[in-house]
């Protein structure tokens, strides 16, 4: 090693350090070193403007309703009716299948005294058959519940046309 040459702190020589100027991130070449760098890709200028015009349309949607404009009031509330008529038909099934029973074993006295592998009828019905009605409703209700979530979602996900 010459004694014109810098070293630096871990033994090795030091590398000359870049000179500013509208290329400060390339290295300095001496002439006749080697092969020329690749060119530097071409910087592009974004501009707000073309970035807001790029983005997904659903973001509208999703901006709606999370700033709780009229627009996404009325989404979420579209929902809310939806649920609630499912609930209201759901629970109308019920009232008419559970309910139904006396009033026919009222109407019908011979239907009431009717008896299966020694239970009454109306026993059988109300305190068995209910339950697996009971957990088929409520089965059916989740279900279409999420359905009804699932197509919310999705209208918001819908990309605009």
């Amino acid at each position: 090693m010459t004694g014109a040459e810098e070293q630096h702190p871990s033994g090795r020589p030091a590398e000359a350090a870049p000179v500013p100027g509208p290329r400060a991130s390339a290295p300095l070449r001496e002439p006749g070193s080697g092969p020329a760098p690749a060119a530097a890709p071409k910087r592009t200028r974004i501009v707000l403007a073309e970035v807001s015009r790029v983005g997904n349309p659903a973001d509208r949607t999703r901006s709606e309703l999370t700033q709780q404009t009229p627009v996404g009031e009325t989404l979420v509330q579209g929902l809310m009716r939806a649920q609630l008529s499912l609930a209201l038909r759901l629970s109308l099934l019920v009232l008419v299948g559970l309910g139904g029973l006396p009033w026919l074993f009222a109407i019908a006295p011979t239907v009431g005294r009717v008896t299966v592998l020694g239970v009454n009828l109306p026993w059988l019905l109300l305190g068995v058959v209910s339950f697996p009605f009971l957990i088929v409703v409520g089965w059916a209700y989740v279900r279409l519940a999420e359905r009804n979530e699932q197509d919310f979602v999705d209208l918001i996900r819908r990309p605009e046309h």
